[in-house]
């Protein structure tokens, strides 16, 4: 009797761990991507927070763009120009601000977790906006000013001329018209997860449980 509680107790234990195991994860097949990109990922099909929608990561520490199907599978990854100042947070009344009177200081790209919708900008684009009462949103890179060579700052090899815009989320054309708006007109717009670069991830993502100390030191690596 002894011995079939033994066995009925070990077939449970292998439960459990296979159950822990079978925890969903994205799928990033070959590309890299940064421990914190890669635990927001797994967080997001984990615990169901992206609602079995498309989802989308702004590395803003390293500024690039994730795109994912509502499954988890990475669609495609670019480079991306973001706010010219560093930041996590919003100015209040941003949104209503004519740009001429925004401050270098003001031009943050927010981070945090939104949820994208489909629309048109001003000028009569299609964009995906990210946080509207702030006028933030994701849309083709703009070329209207030659003197920014904003083309120049995605195609360079570091991050560190990537910060130009107002706060919006400038993405390559092809990449934009290629893979994110096919991603987010295929069902419901996506969820977009903004990485902060100030303040700590799980600050800013609360119900994010703690890091295992292999990916927090993965993390601390990626940062140097």
């Amino acid at each position: 009797m002894n011995q079939c509680r033994q066995w009925v107790a070990l077939l449970a234990t292998a439960g459990c761990l296979g159950a822990a195991a079978a925890a969903p994860q994205a799928d990033f097949g070959t590309r890299h991507a940064a421990a914190d990109v890669r635990r927001v990922a797994d967080w997001a099909l984990d615990s169901g927070d992206a609602g079995q929608r498309p989802f989308v990561i702004v590395d803003k520490r390293r500024a690039r763009l994730y795109v994912f199907e509502p499954g988890g599978r990475l669609r495609g990854d670019a480079p991306v120009l973001l706010g010219l100042a560093r930041g996590d947070d919003t100015v209040p009344g941003i949104g209503d601000k004519p740009l001429s009177q925004v401050k270098p200081q003001e031009r943050t790209t927010p981070a945090g977790r939104f949820q994208g919708e489909i629309g048109h900008n001003l000028r009569g684009e299609d964009v995906l906006w990210v946080d509207y009462d702030a006028a933030v949103s994701m849309h083709r890179v703009l070329t209207t000013n030659p003197a920014e060579r904003r083309l120049q700052r995605l195609a360079s090899a570091g991050v560190a001329d990537n910060r130009i815009s107002y706060g919006c989320i400038n993405v390559p054309t092809a990449f934009f018209e290629t893979v994110l708006m096919p991603v987010s007109r295929a069902g419901a717009a996506p969820v977009v997860y903004v990485l902060p670069e100030t303040r700590p991830l799980r600050e800013v993502f609360l119900n994010m449980p703690p890091a295992t100390p292999a990916l927090a030191q993965a993390s601390t690596a990626a940062r140097r």
